[in-house]
């Protein structure tokens, strides 16, 4: 059933409430709890650290809104508090980074075959196959930094493969903006989808400009500024896919309905009851925070909410595992590289990415280096290693 946000009130801001208790509970279980509730856990912390940031940029720039959209943060910072603790101290970063980039994997695959709009759904192919390949890197770091195997965190639900490879995947910057949808034509769900990855990508950026200066292991270090740089080249190209023409309140009505249509799909498919009984709550809450929008947008913009959400929301986003689509995408477009604004054979690939890539792998590649010579199976380097000793 699909979701229809102007017949569905939700919880009024007002009586929206927290306690400290509240926010930092139980946490899930790496090993006991389905991956997929993981999943569902850190895209929705992105989303709402999404939502804290764009509502900060927006006050910025106008006066009016400043106490409204004050009230509104407050509460989706409690949100994303209460969401964001739900990972537990089982988790290493390193484990943490393993489920952030199955999240980009598993998520970013099924918006790619949801999306009507076939540039938009080729841009998400090309940046899941570079997320495919940072999970590939990131578990052999976690294999020979912490003799763990990445698949105890990954569930089997995602391969452990090289994707489109990261020392190629550096382009200058004018080759990872888009062409942006047309806010007048576009459908709903490609407005929805841009901004939820948008949102998801940005939290994988400061999650690891954050954790990488915390390691000591100075190939980590390394691994983690490459990639956190090409996560920035991500953001730019899923956030250039939003058209500029939207007003604020337009865009800010927008990122709320995409909310809301995130925790109805975390509602329908969780399966731990606790975390399920969360996503029934803030999906709520939620819908009180799209009326008062919708509200600010009629008294600011003089117009009719109904004219940016046309009508029900789509069908829920699923969270399962997109192995067959990833392959399939892996084996056809893995030569796919970028000139403009668009996606081209590596034979085509503009120069300006061939001459910044060139100099900034001068001095060797951190992605090479860690995963020089590794295959993924079962158990780690050293269990391999032993078998065959033996």
């Amino acid at each position: 059933m699909a979701l229809d946000l102007f017949s569905a009130k939700g919880m009024p801001l007002d009586q929206q409430r927290f306690t400290w208790r509240d926010m930092v509970g139980k946490p899930i279980s790496k090993l006991d709890d389905d991956a997929f509730t993981r999943v569902r856990i850190i895209l929705m912390n992105g989303i709402e650290l999404d939502a804290l940031r764009m509502k900060h940029i927006a006050a910025r720039r106008n006066r009016e809104l400043r106490v409204p959209l004050a009230k509104i943060r407050r509460c989706e910072q409690h949100q994303a508090t209460m969401i964001n603790w739900l990972l537990g101290p089982d988790h290493s970063p390193l484990e943490t980074t393993i489920a952030y980039e199955q999240v980009a994997i598993e998520v970013t695959a099924a918006v790619a075959q949801r999306e009507p709009d076939p540039y938009m759904a080729q841009a998400y192919r090309f940046g899941l196959l570079e997320d495919f390949d940072h999970m590939y890197r990131y578990s052999a770091l976690l294999d020979r930094l912490e003799g763990k195997d990445a698949n105890n965190i990954l569930q089997s639900y995602t391969d452990i493969l090289p994707g489109r490879p990261t020392v190629v995947e550096h382009r200058a910057p004018e080759d990872d903006v888009r062409e942006s949808y047309d806010r007048s034509k576009a459908d709903q769900l490609t407005k929805l989808h841009a901004l939820m990855i948008t949102a998801s990508e940005f939290q994988t950026h400061d999650y690891y400009m954050n954790i990488g200066p915390l390691f000591a292991d100075p190939v980590a270090r390394q691994l983690y500024a490459e990639i956190a740089s090409i996560e920035e080249q991500h953001v730019t190209q899923y956030g250039s896919l939003i058209d500029p023409d939207e007003s604020l309140l337009e865009q800010m009505l927008l990122h709320e309905a995409m909310e809301a249509y995130n925790y109805y799909s975390c509602v329908q498919q969780e399966t731990n009851p606790r975390i399920k009984a969360m996503w029934e709550r803030f999906l709520d809450y939620e819908l009180g925070h799209f009326h008062m929008v919708a509200e600010l947008f009629k008294q600011y913009e003089k117009r009719d909410p109904a004219e940016i959400i046309t009508g029900p929301l789509a069908e829920p986003v699923t969270f399962a595992s997109q192995r067959e689509f990833v392959r399939q995408v892996l084996s056809q477009e893995v030569d796919l590289r970028a000139n403009g604004t668009q996606f081209v054979d590596k034979a085509q690939e503009s120069q300006a990415s061939i001459d910044y890539r060139t100099q900034l792998n001068s001095a060797g590649s951190p992605s090479e280096t860690v995963a020089a010579g590794y295959v993924w199976s079962p158990g780690t380097e050293l269990n391999r290693r032993a078998a065959v000793a033996v």
